[in-house]
């Protein structure tokens, strides 16, 4: 799976000399929470709510209403955005997207095709990775085992299921209780949970939880 096939589109961007609380009203009625930052077409930057939201006066503040809006209306997006901007490509692997922003603690990232900014991929478009490939919304028997790690266990796995007339919903693969193993995490049509149950107790594989999702 790549990340043009699960990207957000079209992109909502927003011009570095924007004010910042044009901003947070686009950001509010469009329901982002980050947006790239472009000029003449090209990506300079991205600013996200807390940017935005970091850059207003405290509440504890005594200004007045008037000495507030008029220095909010000074500050623009050039001032907060951040300049150095990690992106991916349309082709990027969804996982290496993943990876991306979990090492570098990052909600979201712009999607260029070539040098033209044609997406966003956001946490939230990985969560929604995650409950298609753990078949989240398709009902089934959820299984987890362990297994050793060692060629031709998980074709065991999966070899027992199909001969007792099991369709596989989904597949997931993590690691185990120590390197010498690991878990696996599937979903199953077509059988009932007590089948599922026995094909894998007389294949004397390790079930961990089992249960009708």
């Amino acid at each position: 799976m790549l990340i043009g096939e699960r990207m957000s589109q079209p992109v909502i961007s927003i011009s570095k000399d924007m004010p910042i609380q044009d901003a947070l009203e686009l950001f509010k009625t469009s329901l982002i929470r980050r947006a790239p930052v472009l000029q003449d077409g090209k990506l300079i930057g991205i600013v996200s709510d807390k940017d935005l939201l970091d850059a207003s006066p405290s509440q504890a503040t005594s200004l007045s209403v008037w000495e507030l809006n008029y220095l909010l209306s000074k500050i623009t997006v050039r001032e907060v955005m951040t300049r150095n901007v990690f992106t991916v490509q349309v082709d990027t692997p969804i996982e290496e997207a993943a990876r991306l922003m979990a090492d570098n603690k990052i909600g979201g990232l712009p999607v260029l095709e070539g040098d033209k900014v044609v997406g966003m991929i956001t946490e939230t478009d990985l969560f929604k990775v995650f409950l298609e490939l753990l078949g989240a919304r398709t009902p089934g028997v959820r299984v987890t085992v362990e297994i050793k790690d060692q060629p031709g266990q998980l074709a065991n796995v999966t070899r027992a299921i199909a001969d007792a007339g099991g369709n596989f919903i989904s597949f997931g693969q993590f690691f185990g209780t120590d390197l010498s193993t690991v878990q696996i995490t599937f979903k199953v049509a077509g059988l009932e949970m007590d089948a599922v149950k026995k094909v894998l107790e007389q294949a004397k594989f390790k079930v961990i939880d089992i249960r009708e999702c």
